[in-house]
């Protein structure tokens, strides 16, 4: 086996290799060449070279998110490891594990006019779990901020930062093994309520008339059949769940802004809860943050192992606790509670359903029907990401094959990132993979497909209206140069070229007739990547978006 001659190398590598770290994304460089030599000298782990640092990052994020370990993400020394950064934000959010490995080079050579240098300890401290800046020797105190920081990683399920200065030679290289580090064991004990926790609970619990569970951001298979029918049952009960919660039944609300956006202000004080439940990452939903907030329950509970923010200013408690286990402690004391809470919000479920269902049957090509006739169309069985911005706004109106698992980068909510983020789903999970963005979205990160390791079966559906659409859907834009420009962004290119420059199949639709003509073959077509143009008309998205919502 070839090891790097650097013995602070070689205990990076081991300690990788103890914790179980296989996936290994490296950055082309000469100052972390210590690392890849021993990365990719080593059988037991699974490399990948990734050219582009925020590409790379992020697609490591996507087999993060897939694998639900961490994956390390390595670069050499100077403004490399800061295109890092809006993947490491978004893990951070997002609670997907990421250990961020940045070669550096010696304190000494830092501000004094050496080339590729900046200060780069704690350069990502503000959304990092833990910073481990080491000392250019192998030692026990360096040894110890290596396992501290890949230990974080796991137990608090986030991005961590470690930074190796090496000093040249770089690529010398032995078979002997120069360092014997340390290994402090990741020791994760699954937390429970209180006994005394579930009797308050549940006394508290059956008290209420109006109870309501919201479910953001959730990964598939987190909660069983069981607890979702349990939960179904109870008539003082809604659940709320947006298409990011993976959770479907058909007595939950799956499409909140459908439901609520005619809503009056005497209708929320009619289904304003008593008791609030949330679980999951962010929420999608402006509107129900906004009716949340100004029509607040008495108690707010929040569960997560991890972390609760106040996202409605009425957080009464959080439980430290996986949502599984909280309802499969609370629900044996659950008692029915004679309530209409249910009964009247799924009635106001089925009558929005119904003018949903006469208003897409009408409306023009837009980007609603593209999306109506795409979300209608889709494989089963399949893992659908969603870019930001208007496709997962889009994507809450429309309900989805529960077949499919769906994801998107809600941590921050950035157009960033998404193609890259959905590749390596692709490759971590091998699952057929499909993400659904918007043209800004790609364009912008179309540096995503500089890649060794798409899979054949992967494919892109881009939704062209010609810029940032959800300008246009946002309130109080006004048509004028300023914003065509320097909001909007208006433009008119096409992903054609990109498409036969980076070896995808290319297809394009710009009415229903040949949409409904293309969607078939497209979804078919798993001999090599392949990329969906939809061209829609830029003026009419806003127009069409807006009359939905007024004939609900």
């Amino acid at each position: 086996m070839i090891l790097p001659k650097i013995p602070l190398a070689q205990s990076i590598i081991q300690i990788c290799l103890a914790k179980g770290l296989r996936d290994i994304v490296i950055c082309p460089g000469s100052r972390n060449a210590p690392l890849t030599i021993g990365f990719t000298g080593n059988p037991e782990f699974t490399c990948y070279s990734i050219a582009d640092e925020r590409c790379a990052a992020f697609f490591a994020m996507g087999i993060a998110q897939q694998k639900k370990k961490p994956v390390a993400v390595v670069c050499t020394s100077g403004s490399a490891v800061l295109n890092f950064y809006p993947a490491v934000a978004e893990a951070f959010y997002s609670q997907i594990p990421l250990v961020v490995i940045s070669a550096d080079r010696p304190p000494e050579k830092i501000d004094i006019g050496d080339g590729q240098t900046i200060r780069q300890q704690n350069v990502l401290e503000n959304h990092t779990l833990y910073n481990a800046n080491l000392t250019p020797n192998a030692s026990p105190e360096n040894d110890l901020r290596i396992n501290e920081a890949i230990n974080a990683s796991f137990l608090k399920s986030g991005p961590v930062h470690i930074n190796a200065p090496f000093e040249e030679p770089l690529y010398e290289t032995t078979r002997e093994r120069l360092v014997d580090p340390a290994i402090k064991p990741v020791q994760k004990n699954r937390k429970k309520l209180a006994p005394e926790d579930v009797m308050n609970l549940s006394n508290t619990w059956n008290k209420a008339k109006r109870k309501l569970i919201l479910i953001g951001v959730n990964a598939p298979q987190t909660i069983s059949a069981e607890v979702i029918a349990k939960l179904a049952e109870d008539p003082s009960l809604v659940v709320m769940t947006e298409t990011t919660s993976n959770i479907n039944h058909p007595q939950f609300i799956g499409n909140i802004d459908r439901i609520i956006t005619p809503m009056s202000d005497a209708d929320f004080e009619k289904i304003k809860p008593e008791i609030l439940v949330t679980l999951g990452g962010m929420v999608v939903s402006k509107r129900v943050k906004k009716f949340l907030r100004t029509f607040g329950p008495q108690q707010h509970w929040h569960i997560d192992p991890l972390r609760a923010y106040d996202t409605y200013g009425c957080l009464t408690s959080h439980f430290k606790v996986e949502p599984a286990d909280f309802f499969g402690q609370l629900l044996p004391f659950v008692n029915p509670v004679a309530s209409n809470y249910q009964k009247e919000v799924v009635r106001i479920k089925e009558l929005r359903q119904a003018k949903h269902n006469q208003f897409v049957s009408k409306a023009p090509f837009s980007d609603f029907t593209v999306f109506d006739r795409i979300l209608r169309s889709l494989p089963t069985d399949l893992h659908l990401h969603v870019g930001n911005s208007a496709p997962i706004r889009y994507a809450q109106l429309f309900d989805i094959d529960q077949s499919i698992e769906l994801f998107s980068n809600r941590g921050t909510s950035g157009i960033d990132g998404s193609t890259s983020t959905a590749i390596g789903s692709a490759v971590g999970s091998k699952k057929p993979t499909m993400i659904i963005t918007g043209d800004i979205s790609f364009f912008y990160d179309s540096n995503a497909l500089w890649n060794s390791y798409i899979p054949k079966d992967f494919k892109i559906i881009i939704i062209n209206n010609g810029g940032g659409g959800i300008f246009r859907i946002l309130p109080g834009h006004k048509e004028n140069d300023v914003f065509n420009t320097y909001f909007e962004t208006s433009h008119a290119m096409t992903a054609e070229h990109l498409a036969r420059m980076y070896q995808f199949d290319y297809f394009s639709a710009a009415d229903i007739a040949s949409l409904d003509e293309k969607l078939p073959e497209f979804f078919k077509h798993n001999e090599s990547p392949a990329i969906l143009e939809i061209f829609t008309p830029t003026k009419i998205n806003d127009t069409v978006l807006s009359e939905y919502f007024q004939q609900l």
